[in-house]
């Protein structure tokens, strides 16, 4: 069977397993590949939105005559499989203690957020799952987001105006990229760009919360007391499992993507993103995790991009902790009170020149003078070539050479 047939196929199973009934959370076999549903686990805080309303649905009709005019062309905007909701993401997400884990691998990847007081980290063996988490942290209504066919994690916002939205997965995609669709005004959104495409709110734009994949380790020794998503999500799926084997192939080409690839580097190659619409600017992976640190000036300002190796890629073999390494990002103001430091790789952590001070991937401080100080994060996104040249077209290539 060729990949592409593969890739069809799976569509299709996801499609049957998710519109499977949700099985009793509490079932020891319910949705892990170890047999252990955690007691512990909490609700942290109650995930409100906004009242649905009564206007025309760009989900049910994106050319609706009722509706303002889409702002891309309909034609791209093609089912992935799955109804809406088919894929099902989590509303009502729960949390156990980052000390009582057992069922995640070192190297395995989580999504972290740089947001609320205590950390919380979403699990990508859950998240390639489900793709939409609706969350509140410290108060703030947040979505974090994942895309396994862009390989892109993102998290915003969901206050938008007066509203407070909720997210679902349409089941369509835009460019191979996942298409959220609000449950207020059933507007469709685009991922990568944190907009509305089509819909009441057509042209509005989420705001992005910076968020890094990085290894559960990595996660887990900055954050001892943080916390982690619950595989107790009211559906059954093995969260180990990963239903887009070999997808992660870097002779490969991207699933459901019209068009061809930006021919400047192979599709499925790697790359940190930076700079969005006003200066986008793409690091080759494979290059920043050999070089270690990369200084950039990115929208007129600087920014250290920095690597480390041991992150695994979950879309490649069966299981997602079995995938090869690909290595962590982070993307920050290397600006501490004025004065900008410069930093080298020493193993997994950095060194800034000027103190001598450690820092770990997530941009801590971890000895050394600035101990406990916390480098600003800078929105970028870790994704395949593809996906950020289709929404980036005018992205230019970092030379770390």
């Amino acid at each position: 069977m060729s990949r592409r047939a593969s890739l069809l196929a799976t569509a299709l199973l996801l499609l049957a397993a998710c519109g499977s009934p949700a099985d009793d959370p509490t079932d020891a076999s319910a949705g892990t590949e170890t047999g252990i549903v955690s007691t512990n686990s909490v609700l942290l805080e109650e995930v409100t939105g906004s009242p649905p309303e009564e206007v025309p649905s760009a989900l049910e009709r994106i050319d609706d005559p009722a509706l303002p005019e889409p702002l891309v062309d309909p034609a791209e905007v093609i089912s992935g499989g799955p109804p809406p909701d088919g894929i099902p993401p989590i509303d009502t997400p729960r949390f156990v203690p980052a000390a009582s884990v057992n069922w995640l691998t070192p190297d395995e990847p989580v999504l972290a957020p740089a947001i609320g007081e205590t950390a919380r980290a979403y699990p990508v063996r859950i998240m390639i799952w489900h793709e939409v988490v609706n969350d509140s942290i410290d108060g703030r209504p947040v979505v974090v987001t994942y895309c396994p066919l862009c390989n892109s994690a993102l998290a915003f916002d969901r206050r938008l105006g007066d509203r407070v939205l909720t997210f679902g997965t349409s089941g369509l995609l835009y460019r191979s990229d996942l298409v959220m669709y609000d449950r207020q005004t059933e507007s469709l959104f685009s991922q990568i760009e944190g907009r509305a495409i089509a819909g009441v709110l057509a042209g509005a734009e989420l705001e992005r919360i910076p968020v890094q994949t990085v290894t559960w380790a990595q996660w887990q020794q900055a954050n001892p007391d943080g916390w982690v998503l619950s595989r107790e999500t009211g559906v059954s799926r093995d969260y180990g499992a990963n239903p887009y084997t070999g997808y992660d192939s870097p002779d490969g080409s991207p699933f459901l993507f019209e068009g061809e690839p930006d021919p400047r580097l192979p599709a499925m190659q790697r790359v940190a993103g930076l700079g969005a619409a006003e200066d986008p600017v793409a690091v080759p992976l494979a290059d920043l995790v050999e070089t270690g640190v990369v200084e950039l000036t990115v929208g007129g300002g600087p920014v250290v991009v920095w690597a480390v190796e041991g992150l695994r890629s979950p879309l490649d073999e069966q299981r997602v902790h079995q995938g090869r390494s690909v290595g962590a990002t982070g993307a920050f103001d290397p600006v501490v009170d004025g004065d900008p430091l410069r930093f080298t790789r020493d193993g997994d952590h950095f060194v800034d020149a000027g103190t001598g001070s450690r820092w770990n991937v997530l941009g801590q401080a971890v000895d050394g003078p600035l101990a406990g100080t916390r480098l600003e994060p800078v929105d970028h996104l870790d994704t395949f070539w593809f996906a950020w040249a289709a929404f980036h077209p005018t992205t230019r290539i970092a030379d770390l050479g």
